[in-house]
């Protein structure tokens, strides 16, 4: 067997900040909080558990006066600030840098749709911590769209902002934009629709298709590695799939098949951005240790 291993795969820098701080102030503190999951994967987030890291809900600030909190990188809505400030509770924010970026683009564009009885839009997934967030800087008021073809729920006769979720799909997202324009022209019979928009999806996630496609294309098998409930893994998964067949979809080496290999492929392994690279790792001793290498 011959084993290759996507070198662009694993944790975007997001994430790695946010790992770094959570382990940093792990052994700084008898107790770490950290907002849901540090990361979509439940093996990094076992194991960052097993040090002393516990999981809880954005209501349960609340009841944890004086105590110590981990914003993840997906960041946080106001409130969640409101709450810690209200219950004395340290907060050590490691939101992504793009997506601080992009929450304070989505609150001006809410100010600025206010005056003038506009809409802000967000095409993502509706109940993502991320698009939550983002919600949070409009009060609410936001519309989020999961999929092109439900574009209907949105009013073409007033102003519009669109934004996207910093791990939607680039290509997805360029065509939104230009049915919605298309959309705002043919309504208000106008070729300069009160149609603003911002391109927030995030490089080193839109840029991995390509790469993904050409590390997929001369593989026999390969193994993408992902928790199951990350946007991203699922996506990455489907240009894998869509290029080579023969891709199967893992989140531990628990989860391998033997049967899938005969022993004499060149097997290709790669990962979401929330995949910890100790895990792919982890896989590739595992194949070696029932396939000797060529």
């Amino acid at each position: 067997m011959r084993i290759s291993i996507d070198v662009k795969s694993g944790f975007c820098f997001g994430v790695v900040n946010a790992i770094e701080k959570a382990e940093r102030f792990l052994s700084k503190y008898p107790e770490l909080y950290v907002i849901g999951q540090i990361v979509h994967n439940d093996e990094e987030v076992k194991r960052l558990e097993n040090k002393g890291l516990k999981i809880i809900t954005r209501d349960d600030l609340k009841n944890l006066p004086n105590k110590v909190v981990l914003i993840r990188a997906h960041g946080e809505p106001p409130e969640t600030y409101q709450i810690a400030y209200k219950n004395n509770i340290t907060l050590i924010d490691a939101t992504c840098p793009i997506v601080l970026t992009l929450q304070k683009r989505v609150r001006e564009a809410y100010l600025m749709m206010k005056k003038v009885n506009g809409q802000v839009i967000i095409f993502g997934k509706p109940h993502h911590p991320e698009v939550v967030g983002l919600r949070g800087q409009t009060n609410y008021t936001a519309i989020v769209i999961q999929t092109i073809d439900q574009i209907d729920k949105l009013d073409f006769t007033r102003p519009i902002y669109l934004f996207a979720q910093t791990t939607k799909n680039l290509k997805e997202y360029f065509d939104l934009k230009q049915l919605i324009y298309t959309r705002m022209k043919k309504e208000l019979n106008t070729d300069h629709p009160p149609f603003y928009w911002y391109d927030s999806v995030c490089r080193q996630v839109a840029h991995r298709d390509t790469e993904l496609h050409t590390f997929c294309a001369d593989k026999d098998i390969i193994l993408f590695i992902s928790g199951k409930n990350s946007s991203n893994g699922k996506m990455l998964y489907n240009v894998c799939k869509n290029t080579n067949p023969k891709t199967y979809f893992i989140s531990s080496v628990d989860e391998i098949d033997l049967n899938w290999f005969k022993g004499n492929e060149h097997v290709g392994i790669s990962g979401a951005t929330s995949t910890p690279r100790w895990l792919i790792e982890q896989v590739k001793n595992y194949l070696l240790k029932h396939f000797p290498e060529d």
